[in-house]
């Protein structure tokens, strides 16, 4: 799964069992060039992160419902109808829109 992202493709790492989610980018100290994607979540946490990302938040149809950029370590995000989360990675939050669909490709 990778997002097309202003000419730029971005691969995704879907997050599935209990460990992977848990872990997530905890204690990653190099800089991340993917995308993570924790599928049927609507709270995050970004204790022990590292890194600044960009976070993004999506309904059932993958429709953006909550955008933050470069949040850092300690924040907690919650929204009620969202249904997706994808971590991305800095700067590139600023190329998508609320509303619109997160571009996501097979290929």
């Amino acid at each position: 799964m990778y997002l097309k992202i202003n000419n730029k493709k971005i691969k995704v790492i879907e997050l599935r069992k209990f460990t992977e989610r848990f872990r997530g980018l905890k204690f990653v100290f190099e800089k991340i060039d993917y995308a993570l994607y924790f599928p049927n979540k609507s709270f995050i946490s970004t204790n022990f992160l590292c890194q600044n990302i960009d976070i993004v938040l999506t309904d059932k149809a993958n429709k953006i419902i909550f955008l933050k950029e470069n949040v850092s370590s300690e924040k907690y995000i919650y929204k009620f109808k969202a249904r997706n989360i994808y971590f991305l990675p800095l700067e590139t939050a600023k190329y998508l829109e609320i509303g619109e669909k997160i571009p996501i490709s097979k290929e």
